[in-house]
């Protein structure tokens, strides 16, 4: 009997699985991970399934239409239009994960020694963060660009620099709730050093809201990486850029429309995936969305 009613009980949903079901039921966010999914993989395939060399230059095919030989048109050097849409997704995601990643790789752990440090350290951080996301986020990546000087890697640097205050004060503010519950009091009683405080007991549990607002954050990543190659401070031509492809369509939008469509459609395609998805992630890994 006890057997029976054990095996009657239904078993608890992990977090996890509650978190993908709610996920899978939101379509938009699902079409978005699709449509970035589908990016990532023409980046990553872009030396295979790029049709013509994204640099090669023709005198013989400038400015064609699309056609059935290129199917994107060709620009002002006769190079193959959708060749380099392709490539260009390598240098914009690229750009996008990295700097991200590198914005929370600085930005968290100063974050928690302000939320967990308190006193001075937090003072100082926090005036600093604030000073920095004072100036827009754009305004102050082309600074940094420009005073680095023009490359990709330089470019990258820049958007991280800029994004990391965010960071910093999203993961300061969850710090600071979170010291406060009963398990990090707990683990403090225990004798546990604030390293691992903030490593095995804070850390773990910041990271959803972190997670949502690092996708939201490389979808602004890859539009400040479009404008910065669009004013000459990213990715350096003749290699592939959307922000540069559109630098150089700008002087033939009457006569080759089709040079500016491309890159502009694939970089409102992927910013809208981007931010479907984090939508959709923000909504499965709400806790408070569980009854919705």
């Amino acid at each position: 009997m006890s057997a029976t009613a054990a095996s009657a009980v239904p078993r608890a949903e992990s977090p996890g699985r509650r978190a993908l079901r709610r996920f899978l039921r939101h379509r938009l966010a699902v079409a978005g991970l699709v449509v970035v999914l589908a990016f990532v993989l023409a980046a990553a395939l872009a030396p295979w399934i790029a049709p013509f060399d994204p640099v090669a230059t023709s005198w013989s095919r400038i400015r064609k239409p699309p056609s059935e030989l290129h199917l994107f048109g060709t620009d002002e050097n006769g190079r193959d239009v959708l060749s380099r849409v392709l490539w260009g997704a390598r240098a914009s995601l690229l750009a996008g994960g990295l700097s991200v990643t590198a914005a929370l790789t600085l930005g968290v752990p100063f974050g928690l020694l302000a939320g967990l440090a308190g006193g001075w350290v937090d003072t100082f951080i926090s005036r600093v963060t604030d000073a920095m996301l004072s100036v827009p986020f754009l305004i102050l990546a082309i600074a940094l660009a420009a005073f680095l000087g023009p490359a990709l890697e330089n470019a990258m640097l820049a958007i991280a620099i800029s994004a990391s205050p965010i960071f910093v004060r999203l993961a300061r503010g969850m710090a600071m709730e979170a010291k406060s519950t009963e398990w990090v009091e707990a683990a403090r009683a225990l004798g546990n050093p604030p390293w691992r405080i903030a490593l095995a007991h804070v850390l773990p549990n910041i990271v959803p809201p972190l997670l949502v607002q690092a996708t939201l954050a490389i979808a602004e990543a890859i539009i400040a990486e479009a404008s910065l190659s669009f004013l000459g401070l990213g990715q350096q031509p003749p290699n592939p850029s959307w922000g540069s492809m559109l630098n150089a369509a700008q002087r033939f939008l009457t006569q080759a429309p089709w040079m500016a469509i491309y890159p502009g459609l694939a970089i409102f395609l992927v910013v809208l995936a981007i931010n479907l998805l984090g939508d959709g992630l923000r909504d499965a890994l709400d806790p408070r969305a569980r009854g919705r």
